[in-house]
């Protein structure tokens, strides 16, 4: 053994609380924005939930999302919203701003905000 320690973002962070208060951060913006929220059921919980949860599995956390609704199939489960440029530039932007008021590490940060970019181009299902 080396005698390196590896961490996962998730542990870097703080675990889920640190997920859970970016996700609340996000969705607060997510609940008065114009271009995002039709996209959205009226009761925020369950994708504040789905997105935490799928979050912190990603990032190193417990595999609770997957016990709970199978594999994450991202592409599959956005087709039915229509995801054009906007949405997904508003979705970036977003969740950019709730990483930064969340706060982390500059390496963290980075490598956050480079995933949630490709996700968000990714997603992209309209022209």
């Amino acid at each position: 053994m080396s005698g390196i320690e590896q961490s996962t973002l998730y542990e870097r962070v703080g675990g889920t609380p640190w997920f859970t208060q970016l996700v609340d951060h996000f969705y607060k913006s997510v609940a008065q924005d114009p271009v995002l929220r039709p996209l959205y059921p009226d009761d925020l919980d369950g994708p504040r939930e789905r997105l935490t949860g799928f979050l912190v599995q990603y990032w190193g956390g417990p595999a609770d999302y997957s016990a709970r609704r199978g594999h994450p199939r991202l592409r599959m489960r956005h087709l039915p919203f229509a995801i054009g440029a906007a949405e997904s530039d508003t979705w970036y932007r977003l969740m950019e701003s709730a990483v930064r008021a969340v706060g982390a590490s500059p390496d963290d940060e980075q490598q956050l905000l480079a995933y949630f970019r490709h996700t968000t181009d990714f997603l992209v299902n309209r022209s």
